[in-house]
């Protein structure tokens, strides 16, 4: 089988080798382990700062340009830049027998209006942001939102989503992503809750994540009288402001910025620490959520996308408000035998979730598809 994956993730060459952004490079390993041919149609460049990883199995690379439209300047290249990715798609969509569209994105965007060309070939899409249908999106993302939803338009294609959302067309499929595998299920031992209370934060140091609302809460806990530590693991634009923060209101003794870390060093601290917080203003499925999940750690976070369908509706986490009094508020109103029993909830749910189910989800999507295709030759 050829297998076209249409990104905006940028895929770069370094080392004589294939990278990309690490978590999406593990998802990849596992759909690219069944096909013949792998393919990827991407931007080849970025600016930024990128947590990468080398492909296992090393694809071709379309390379195609970014497209921005933060600015005038920025749009009139854009529009100049689309006739060449236009026809690097289609050339592209000729060659695959499957098509694999990540969605949102430009370049996402794009490939769900080639595709409509295609209607025979068989087609998937991830779409990785929030497909609450009453949520609040910018243009691109709704329009690449009805089109994978019209049955019309976008034939021969499952595309999975995160969570369970009414009214939804026969094409759309709730979905997951996952970390950790069967083998590191454990039996993890109960938290005492009368303890100093340890908390996490994991995720970009970036507006859209609100890491200040997690040392701000931590703060408000430890003003209060209760005693409690908080380990933020991630990196990005904002920690300059949140090492000052730290510093001027005499937290560091609190308060510990660990930057990136490996996956066994945050998974040792989610092993013991007592919860999670994540006030994310938007979120697809957050793993952080699951993978604490996994460990016993309650997650503490605001009700976005899918969050209240994984926290079960609050019997597996706190589902708070971006308003640190009406959380802590929240998290206050709860005994330490709530506590326990949420803890539990949460790993017995998130351990259904691992890398072996998705492997077998993946590879009944390519196959399935890949012996129907065969049949109707």
């Amino acid at each position: 089988m050829k297998f076209l994956v249409v990104t905006n993730a940028p895929t770069l060459y370094q080392n004589k080798t294939y990278c990309a952004y690490a978590p999406y490079v593990r998802e990849m390993d596992i759909w690219s382990d069944y096909v013949d041919e792998f393919k990827i149609l991407s931007p080849n460049s970025y600016s930024g700062k990128l947590l990468i990883a080398p492909f296992k199995n090393q694809p071709e690379l379309v390379a195609v340009p970014s497209l921005q439209l933060t600015s005038i300047k920025h749009i009139i290249l854009s529009v100049i830049k689309l006739p060449i990715i236009i026809i690097a798609l289609f050339k592209a969509m000729i060659w695959a027998d499957h098509i694999h569209l990540r969605c949102p994105g430009n370049i996402g965007l794009l490939g769900c209006v080639v595709q409509i060309f295609f209607p025979k070939k068989i087609k998937t899409a991830k779409y990785a942001g929030n497909w609450d249908p009453n949520a609040k999106q910018p243009l691109s993302y709704r329009i690449q939102k009805w089109m994978l939803s019209n049955t019309f338009l976008t034939k021969n294609i499952s595309v999975l989503v995160y969570g369970n959302w009414p009214n939804q067309s026969k094409n759309i499929k709730p979905f997951f992503t996952a970390t950790f595998n069967d083998a590191e299920k454990e039996q993890v031992k109960t938290r005492d809750y009368s303890k100093p209370l340890q908390f996490m934060f994991v995720g970009s140091l970036v507006e859209g994540k609100r890491p200040m609302f997690a040392i701000q809460f931590v703060q408000q806990l430890v003003k209060s009288g209760t005693k409690a530590t908080l380990d933020v693991f991630g990196d990005g634009i904002l920690k300059a402001q949140l090492q000052d923060y730290i510093r001027i209101n005499n937290l560091d003794h609190v308060i510990k910025l660990h930057g990136n870390q490996s996956k066994d060093t945050v998974k040792a601290y989610y092993k013991t620490s007592h919860f999670l917080i994540l006030a994310s203003k938007s979120e697809g499925w957050p793993k952080v959520l699951a993978e604490a999940m996994f460990f016993g750690a309650i997650p503490i976070a605001t009700n976005v996308s899918c969050v209240a369908d994984m926290l079960g509706e609050g019997q597996r986490g706190l589902l708070i408000t971006p308003d640190i009094n009406n959380a802590l508020k929240t998290f206050k109103s709860y005994t330490e035998d709530q506590f326990k029993n949420l803890s539990i909830n949460a790993l017995q749910w998130s351990q259904t979730y691992t890398l072996d189910r998705f492997e077998n989800e993946v590879k009944d999507l390519i196959l399935f598809k890949e012996n129907r295709e065969i049949s109707n030759k």
